[in-house]
């Protein structure tokens, strides 16, 4: 019974980067003998168990054979017999493929060290194929490691996958669990230039993948290409340690702009809406949590009003704020005007710009929110108005209080 310390926390020292949490694999053992020693066992598909001082996971050293489409396909093997090399053999990729003894020592039968060094993104083995996670959790690596390169015989497999209809096996909390982790790394375009590069973008997110070749007017967007804008857009969102909702509503926004038809091109006519249906689609598709997807709507229908709001006086201002449920949800509506800055400078030479939208709209909303309510409510009522009259006595105490403010 021998046990090694192994993937992330192998790779992530030798990057000099560091090490949360350990993964072990124990060789020789059978699950009674763990139990024996003290281990409490908690795989439900595999022998896994919890170390009982350290509570870090040990999984018995295991192969795996697929037997059937998708990721859920699989039968594993696990009993002393198998090797470390068969275990590590099961792995995505050969920079996840190592080992450590306790004294240190290196096991790398794959090669993981040298790719580490030339920054290469290469699967392990031609069981890679069989399982289409795989192709997002690369991708999810691609943006963590944001100057590595994808093999090309990876890429080429990855291709062959998702010709092979293996991507449309994936269920949907999978996708958005791998999606949403790349999202929060530090080069969030990656993930999406690698999805895109396979063929998988197209499959999983068709509404992200048009943008591509989609024209804008060059006068707003001297990138002009839909698809480098929102690439653009969600670095910078990372750039300003943006939240997932944020980033999700950058990754968003512009949906509409894929459907544009042709003859109104390079503009893009109410592409808000038609960005707000696709974006539900996509949302329920995924089934995305409701914070990301409410906030995400609230971006692709008003961003465009957002970047104009330096031209509104206090009445096209308010309107905003009641559209966007600002006086009720002051802390979704900060995350939407975060979402627009980064909107704004996700273009080309406008990375460095200001964006004084944000810090006007945030006064207007601190104004109309000083109005107190309750008694504009109050002397309205002994005047003898009720109901909707009321509320727009509010309405316009509100609007003047924005007036006189800005």
């Amino acid at each position: 019974m021998k046990s090694y310390i192994v993937g992330g926390a192998v790779r992530d020292a030798l990057l000099g980067a560091p090490v949360n949490d350990h993964d072990w694999v124990v060789v020789g053992a059978t699950p009674q003998e763990m139990i024996d020693a003290g281990y409490k066992p908690v795989g439900a598909d595999f022998p896994v168990f919890l170390h009982p001082q350290t509570r870090e996971e040990y999984a018995l050293a295991r192969t795996e054979r697929k037997t059937a489409p998708g990721y859920h396909g699989f039968t594993f093997h696990a009993d002393p017999s198998v090797t470390l090399e068969q275990d590590l053999a099961r792995r995505d990729l050969t920079i996840n493929a190592m080992a450590q003894e306790a004294d240190g020592t290196l096991v790398d039968p794959f090669g993981g060290r040298d790719d580490l060094r030339r920054k290469i993104l290469r699967h392990v083995s031609p069981a890679f194929a069989e399982d289409p996670v795989r192709i997002l959790r690369l991708a999810r690596f691609a943006a963590r490691f944001g100057d590595f390169t994808v093999a090309p015989e990876t890429q080429a497999l990855m291709r062959a996958m998702v010709e092979a209809g293996e991507v449309d096996a994936l269920v949907p909390e999978r996708v958005w669990q791998e999606l949403s982790r790349g999202l929060m790394e530090a080069h969030p375009a990656r993930m999406f230039e690698v999805l895109r590069g396979c063929g998988a973008l197209a499959r999983l997110l068709p509404e992200v993948d048009r943008l591509w070749g989609v024209p804008q007017p060059p006068a707003h967007h001297p990138e002009v290409d839909t698809g480098v804008h929102l690439m653009m857009v969600l670095q910078m969102s990372a750039r300003l340690a943006a939240p997932l909702t944020v980033r999700f509503a950058c990754l968003c926004h512009d949906l509409g702009k894929g459907t544009t038809p042709a003859e109104m091109l390079p503009r893009h006519i109410q592409h808000e809406q038609r960005s707000v249906e696709l974006l539900r689609e996509l949302c329920a598709r995924l089934r995305v949590p409701v914070d990301c997807r409410e906030l995400a709507e609230v971006v692709a229908r008003e961003h465009g009003n957002v970047h104009r709001s330096e031209e509104f006086g206090a009445k096209p201002l308010m309107r905003l704020l009641e559209r966007c449920d600002a006086l009720r949800r002051p802390d979704r509506f900060e995350e939407m005007l975060f979402a627009c800055e980064c909107d704004a400078r996700g273009r080309l030479g406008m990375e460095e710009q200001a964006y004084p939208q944000r810090a006007r709209l945030r006064r207007a909303l601190e104004l109309a929110r000083s109005v107190d309510s309750a008694a504009v409510a109050a002397q309205a009522a002994e005047r003898g108005l009720q109901g909707p009259a009321i509320g727009a006595e509010i309405h316009t105490a509100r609007v003047q209080a924005i007036a006189e403010g800005l």
